[in-house]
């Protein structure tokens, strides 16, 4: 199964949808895997987002996600990155479609509620960036038989 990272930014934080987004994606299907709550810093940030920082808008993105802690997570599934990317939406609240997270919740380009990896190789590269090896957890959902069929696990 493949692994992705999630980030419940400060905007998900501040506004107490931390539930109400982890729901969606347990209803989705996806297996937790793990979950932090961590408080952000400059190098943390200027590594992660290191592919912006010639953009204008970099450190409004920095200062965004320093503004309180954020939760990040780990979640597993078949395809899990391109899965999540589907059902958060655009970046863009405001143009996201609804009924995906950044749609129903968000209406801003910046304070979107979640990050989420754009790709399986950059989820590897980001989990490690977050996580150690011990804190990701390996445990079978009952329900797996009910969310994949046979020949999918």
């Amino acid at each position: 199964m493949e692994k992705t990272l999630v980030i419940l930014k400060p905007s998900c934080v501040l506004r107490s949808l931390i539930g109400e987004v982890i729901s969606r994606f347990e209803k989705k299907g996806l297996r937790l895997a793990g979950m932090k709550m961590v408080q952000l810093n400059d190098a943390i940030l200027d590594e992660h987002y290191a592919h912006l920082k010639d953009k204008p808008f970099f450190q409004r993105v920095k200062d965004s996600m320093q503004v309180c802690p954020v939760i990040v997570q780990c979640w597993e599934g078949i395809d899990a990155a391109k899965v999540v990317r589907s059902f958060i939406g655009i970046t863009n609240g405001r143009a996201a479609a609804a009924g995906t997270i950044r749609g129903d919740f968000s209406v801003s380009a910046q304070e979107n509620i979640v990050h989420a990896s754009d790709s399986a190789d950059s989820a590897k590269i980001e989990l490690k960036r977050f996580f150690r090896d011990d804190e990701i957890y390996d445990y079978k959902l009952s329900t797996l038989a009910n969310l994949y069929a046979k020949d999918e696990i």
